[in-house]
């Protein structure tokens, strides 16, 4: 299976190959609802952006990421990496009970790499969970003072901080695609005026 499939499409000015925005999808990716929710929305984004961006989605990675095989420690560590160290934009899907733990260790990773990095490079949180916010319910504010009566999610906040100190925080796909929308439209533009 290759890993980094492009949707190519007619429309639209492309980045030159070396000048593809590169997308890291960082998600869990154990169970069936969170594998088809991964490779949809890492499909809507191939079809919108085709030339000019290309994604890397770990459970394509076969040669690490396919369960029934063997791939140790070292092996995992290294095949995502060798894509993480080299993307521009880390989508990071934080939904769940609790932000999986893989996950929250690449978007330590690739803050680090952002902060120290000469290029430009973005962490996008999409957190789609619906228990953010009160929506005006003065109950569900009230229930905080009450033990185990919390209405509301909850994130680790340092990993928070990290994705918004180097990106943003998303609440819906819709969203995340007008964030990638923006970056790699600013990307185009700098490469254009660079060629010039």
């Amino acid at each position: 299976m290759e890993n980094n499939i492009v949707v190519h499409f007619t429309g639209g000015v492309s980045l030159k190959e070396k000048k593809r925005v590169k997308i890291y999808f960082g998600a869990p990716l154990f169970s069936n609802a969170e594998l088809y929710y991964n490779a949809n929305l890492a499909q809507r984004i191939k079809f919108r952006f085709g030339q000019d961006a290309s994604i890397y989605l770990p459970q394509e990675n076969e040669s690490i990421n396919d369960k029934s095989g063997y791939a140790d420690s070292e092996m995992i560590y290294d095949g995502d990496n060798e894509w993480l160290d080299d993307a521009d934009v880390l989508i990071a899907l934080i939904d769940g009970q609790t932000m999986d733990i893989g996950l929250a260790t690449e978007i330590g990773r690739f803050a680090k790499i952002a902060e120290l990095s000469n290029d430009e490079k973005i962490i996008i949180g999409l957190y789609t969970d619906s228990r953010q916010g009160t929506y005006g319910n003065q109950q569900k504010i009230d229930a905080l003072d009450e033990i185990a009566e919390s209405q509301f999610s909850y994130v680790n906040l340092y990993t928070v901080g990290a994705i918004k100190s180097n990106g943003v925080m998303v609440r819906s796909e819709e969203e995340l695609i007008d964030v990638l929308d923006t970056f790699i439209f600013d990307k185009k533009m700098k490469n254009k005026g660079s060629v010039e």
